[in-house]
């Protein structure tokens, strides 16, 4: 037996019991129809002439009805006599590569033949102009020769700073279609000037270009359209705070305020940025966002395949295993850290041989003398959090807190016989 083993072997672990947890769920039924009608209320594609090319923004986000909304954006710019093309608009994000930038919209159910419109990618850029922070100011090669630009991405916090801009359509247009060279000279003041820096770029390349509208959406805690409107290009910077807002009313959360223990069984890419939403978990790699729950350990058991190999967020964390870290990938993890100049959550937190051991560690290290008297719950990710675990002893305040509701009896956590979750 190992020292590891000598060490953790004797940590007892609680037994846990279902948990769902309540939040408002406005959502739109017909995504495809409200979409639709709101493009032809809005008269926007009307300014399109006969045989112009549109550039539509694909982003790299786990945006919900992402491929449906870019579908119907290329049905109503081919009928209103537009030639449409979507681009790649993700900063650095597929190894900041036009060829991982194409596969990694593909393993998002966006290719040609899904969207009946062609891919066109490159990290070739064209330098606009300065903004007013003094920021130099890039768009997409293919954009910039387009007619026409159509903007699409969906609005929330970010987990790195605070401002009137966030993640959303802003952020779109200073780093999603400035590609990796614009997301760099975004980052390179670091998060203190994001929250200037964003309108600021924006606003020129807005200024330049012909951009015909922006659809902005907001989701529920449910990962569902909750929200959607297209705006044209004069109301996209006074509409966004607002809808920011909307974001943080419908926004999820764990109804703990203090925990000594969070389980999280997955990060990644296509679930938040920084692999999960540190708004969430209330871990941040940058001083300039605040806010969550206080939890003195937390532990991840890994990483979704279809990040890719992009561990991003790990080092934010206190603990994983090696089936995480085995899938840690440097040339898909690094890009990011490079580019927004936070080395942090690419970092490796300890690794552990298994789950077990993870969660022993994360238990033991809580420092809490009786081990039950540990605060511990476990979750998916922090995309999927209706149905959570909680401890044993968390019960009598679950069965009191309006937004839980306990589900079942209390079991012992299931583990298979390499000692992971099942």
């Amino acid at each position: 037996m190992s020292a590891i083993d000598t060490l953790l072997a004797p940590i007892p672990l609680p037994r846990v019991v279902k948990v769902r947890q309540i939040f408002p769920r406005p959502r739109i039924d017909d995504v495809e129809a409200m979409l639709t009608a709101k493009l032809r209320e809005s008269g926007t594609l009307q300014a399109i002439r006969p045989g112009q090319t549109v550039a539509v923004t694909a982003g790299s986000r786990g945006v919900t009805n992402l491929a449906l909304m870019l579908k119907v954006l290329v049905r109503e710019i081919r009928a209103a006599g537009g030639e449409p093309f979507l681009f790649p608009a993700m900063g650095s994000h597929g190894g900041a590569t036009a060829e991982g930038q194409t596969h990694l919209l593909a393993k998002m159910g966006i290719t040609e033949e899904s969207v009946g419109a062609p891919i066109r990618a490159t990290m070739e850029t064209v330098q606009l102009g300065t903004s007013d922070t003094g920021c130099p100011v890039y768009l997409d090669k293919y954009a910039d020769e387009a007619d026409a630009i159509v903007i699409v991405n969906r609005v929330k916090p970010h987990p790195a700073f605070r401002g009137s801009y966030e993640s959303g359509l802003m952020k779109m247009v200073t780093i999603g279609m400035g590609k990796q060279r614009g997301a760099d000279h975004a980052h390179r003041l670091g998060f203190g000037g994001m929250a200037a820096n964003i309108p600021s770029v924006a606003r020129v390349t807005l200024a330049k270009k012909n951009v015909l509208c922006a659809v902005g959406v907001v989701e529920n805690a449910f990962h569902e359209t909750a929200l959607l409107e297209v705006l044209p290009k004069e109301r996209i910077e006074p509409r966004e705070p607002e809808l920011l807002q909307e974001a943080w009313k419908l926004y999820p959360r764990i109804f703990f305020d203090e925990l000594d223990v969070l389980i999280i069984d997955e990060i990644g890419k296509d679930i938040c940025g920084t692999g999960f939403d540190t708004n969430i978990v209330g871990r941040y790699h940058t001083p300039y966002a605040s806010g969550g729950p206080r939890i003195t350990r937390v532990a991840v058991l890994d990483i979704t395949d279809k990040s890719g190999g992009n561990g991003n967020g790990l080092g934010i964390l206190d603990i994983t295993t090696t089936r995480a870290y085995r899938k840690f990938d440097f040339e898909q993890t690094y890009p990011n850290a490079l580019t927004s100049t936070v080395p942090m959550s690419v970092k490796v937190p300890m690794v552990l041989r298994n789950d077990r051991q993870a969660i022993q560690a994360a238990v033991k290290m809580s420092n809490v003398v009786d081990r039950d008297a540990v605060r511990l719950v476990r979750i998916k990710n922090t995309v999927s959090l209706e149905e959570i675990e909680i401890s044993e002893n968390l019960i009598p305040y679950a069965a009191a807190h309006p937004n839980l509701e306990v589900l079942g009896e209390p079991r012992e956590l299931p583990f298979n016989e390499e000692g992971n979750l099942f």
